[in-house]
């Protein structure tokens, strides 16, 4: 199978899902989880602060760290597959979905929209306990990490951290999308983190991989494209 006979694929699909992971953004030249360990870092393990235990214990160690990544992220830009996907739905409104388990923004920054960010988006802040009144009434008072200026709640990267459960909203749509398309083109991942990896077992329409190296999914694929989103994704979604 070539990427010719899957960009036909795509032009028959009244429905299609991209599902995408790490290695879409590692092309844009996003930090891997791991690469923020270097300096002060070096002596933690990502587990050992990406979770809610480590939060409460030391927020504002765990703040500065997540800050440094942002800075790191905030240095790239999308590439030519986040571009290509955007500008298909552009031309194609309704027709393709995005569902990511990357945190980094980059569909949304290409301009794709109604992205479904499975693991949230390190940009973006909430609450780390339930709000009350107060947290949405006066604004967070700045610091590592700002909080709220009468209760005290603090504000945390609005990421889902080791230990904690998907969005169910975002968990659900994509479901639903993975439920009704004809084709779903997963992107840029090893396929061994679940749910997300779940999808493209679950759907009925025609699966399609795209990687540079072989991913647990392959054996649910009914075409594998050994090759990196931004060589492949411009080819297979042009008109």
């Amino acid at each position: 199978m070539n990427a010719d006979h899957v960009r036909g694929w795509v032009r028959e699909a009244r429905r299609i899902v991209l599902l995408s992971g790490a290695g879409m953004s590692a092309e844009s030249g996003v930090p891997t989880f791991r690469d923020a360990q270097a300096g002060m870092w070096a002596k933690f393990r990502p587990e050992e602060l990406a979770t809610e235990q480590a939060f409460r214990a030391r927020p504002a160690m765990v703040w500065d760290w997540y800050a440094l990544r942002r800075e790191m992220i905030a240095q790239v830009e999308p590439n030519a597959g986040h571009r290509a996907v955007a500008a298909f739905q552009q031309r194609h409104p309704g027709r393709l979905a995005v569902v990511t388990q990357n945190v980094d923004g980059l569909h949304q920054r290409a301009g794709s929209a109604g992205v479904l960010a499975l693991h949230g988006n390190i940009a973006q802040e909430k609450w780390l306990d339930a709000p009350r009144a107060c947290c949405a009434q006066h604004p967070p008072v700045d610091g590592h990490p700002p909080r709220c200026a009468v209760c005290g709640n603090l504000c945390r990267p609005a990421v889902v951290w080791f230990g904690e459960m998907l969005p169910q909203a975002e968990l659900e749509a994509a479901e639903a999308a993975a439920a009704a398309c004809d084709l779903m083109l997963v992107v840029g991942t090893s396929g061994v983190v679940y749910p997300a990896a779940g999808l493209a077992r679950a759907t009925r329409g025609r699966v399609v991989v795209v990687n540079p190296e072989s991913t647990e999914l392959d054996d649910a694929a009914d075409a594998v494209l050994p090759g990196t989103a931004a060589g492949l994704l411009p080819r297979l979604l042009e008109d």
